[in-house]
């Protein structure tokens, strides 16, 4: 059987996303960037307009990857830091704070190398992500951010889902709405 799509217009570039069953009450759009870099590209140019001045990007680990490290990469090749879903060997004096993802299961971890969280110390943080929809990683990355000590100066998205798209703390390119069962539209 083959999925419904939603076409949208993101900086410029039409994509269609799979409308994906998040349970039996609700959908979702899945907007996926890693293998897409004119879309990753073209999306960092545009958030990179509107960011703050800041000294490092974080964002969590996975689907933000592509978008954090373009858009250091545009803006000079600057570090940019990423929470991890799990602790890797080379990591020390690890900072942890727990998360709840609308994309994932279950509740888990973000981890943070002791030497990133040392360089954030005191450091203007942009966090950014591919897509915010509850909120609830957004939090948990704030959460490293405050636990280390450095300064939120932004919080940036390609694309804000449902409610997102309200809130006033996030800058965002498009809204991306909810979907029924069915594949709908919510309003």
């Amino acid at each position: 059987m083959e999925r419904k799509k939603y076409k949208i217009n993101i900086a410029g570039l039409e994509r269609e996303l799979t409308i994906c069953p998040l349970n039996d009450k609700l959908s979702i759009a899945g907007f996926i960037m890693f293998g897409d870099p004119e879309i990753t590209t073209a999306c960092a140019e545009e958030l990179l307009k509107k960011a703050p001045n800041h000294d490092y990007i974080l964002t969590a680990e996975a689907k933000g990857i592509p978008l954090a490290h373009e858009m250091a990469r545009l803006s000079g090749n600057r570090r940019y830091m990423l929470a991890r879903k799990k602790p890797k060997l080379y990591m020390t004096d690890i900072v942890e704070v727990d998360d709840r993802s609308i994309t994932t299961k279950g509740e888990q971890k973000l981890y943070l190398d002791g030497a990133d969280a040392a360089l954030m110390k005191g450091a203007r943080i942009l966090i950014v992500d591919d897509v915010i929809s509850t909120g609830e990683s957004l939090a948990a990355l704030e959460r490293l951010v405050n636990t280390v000590g450095g300064e939120i100066v932004g919080r940036m998205t390609v694309l804000a889902e449902g409610d997102a798209a309200k809130r006033e703390d996030i800058v965002y390119l498009e809204a991306l709405p909810l979907f029924t069962p069915d594949g709908e539209p919510i309003a």
